[in-house]
């Protein structure tokens, strides 16, 4: 199953749309589109944030959204200036960066989620008028059991190109075999493919901050049909990635996904080790 449609999506959505108007300069990322897409929830979900901003949990929500949302749309968007032109999305859910980022004409975005999750978002994006783009293509599959190269052929996709590939807040929510599946075909693809993911650290590897989260987190996930069931080492992930044809370019911390200036801050949001970024590139068949 990829991301729960009420909670997950939405919830990723508020903390990027929060963002804006909770935290204080410098802003971490600027997701003018995620508000929008919250449809007519905008306003409970962002009054919760603007009447509760400063409580722990809330912020470190934002932290985790606008951080992992950042650094992965650097090293995409790098990759993209460097030439490739196929990028992929896995469990993109309400994900804006096709819409909002300045790509060239021949880049194409694939984004990987369920059909009903794909669906809404389309009539969200149209009833806005937000930037439309021929250059993105959807993908309707659910990647605990469909064969992700399989959907994504069907769909156009060159996997005898190099591709740059995004996974952001879904690991968690796989299976450890499912994980693996995914990586071994994404790690199959053209030599060259580059892999942004992040993953959660598994307890007493947190921190006090992070797992003060998972204490007040955990359980809604679970009550909500989508229990977190895998964790990672960094270097349970690093021989992963390593068995399923990658080598590890960097792995970081929260507070590594961003410049120093960024964390020079007046507001509430502050770094915690909950969960890593795995950035990867594939050796290719």
């Amino acid at each position: 199953m990829s991301k729960n449609w009420n909670s997950t999506a939405l919830m990723a959505a508020a903390a990027r749309a929060a963002h804006l108007v909770v935290d204080r300069p410098p802003l971490i990322l600027a997701d003018t589109l995620a508000e929008a897409l919250l449809g007519d929830r905008a306003e409970e979900l962002l009054g919760h944030h603007r009447l509760h901003g400063d409580q722990p949990v809330l912020s470190a929500a934002r932290a985790q959204t606008v951080c992992r949302s950042r650094y992965a749309e650097d090293r995409v968007m790098r990759a993209l200036r460097s030439g490739t032109r196929q990028c992929v999305v896995l469990g993109a859910g309400l994900d804006t960066f096709a819409h909002r980022s300045d790509l060239a004409e021949d880049v194409r975005v694939f984004e990987v989620d369920r059909p009903d999750v794909q669906r809404t978002k389309r009539e969200r994006l149209t009833a806005v008028g937000a930037p439309g783009s021929d250059r993105v293509v959807y993908v309707p599959l659910d990647l605990e059991r469909d064969s992700l190269g399989a959907g994504l052929r069907a769909h156009g996709f060159d996997d005898g190109e190099p591709a740059v590939v995004m996974w952001l807040g879904v690991s968690m929510y796989l299976g450890a075999d499912a994980v693996a599946r995914i990586l071994a075909a994404v790690g199959g693809f053209a030599a060259g493919t580059e892999l942004v993911m992040d993953y959660l650290l598994p307890e007493g590897l947190r921190d006090a901050a992070a797992q003060q989260y998972v204490d007040a987190v955990a359980l809604f996930a679970s009550g909500q049909g989508e229990p977190w069931k895998t964790f990672f080492t960094p270097d349970g992930l690093a021989a992963l990635l390593s068995d399923c044809g990658f080598a590890l370019v960097e792995g970081v911390r929260q507070r590594e996904m961003l410049d120093a200036a960024l964390w020079d801050r007046r507001d509430t949001l502050v770094p915690f080790d909950l969960s890593r970024i795995a950035h990867a590139r594939a050796h290719g068949r």
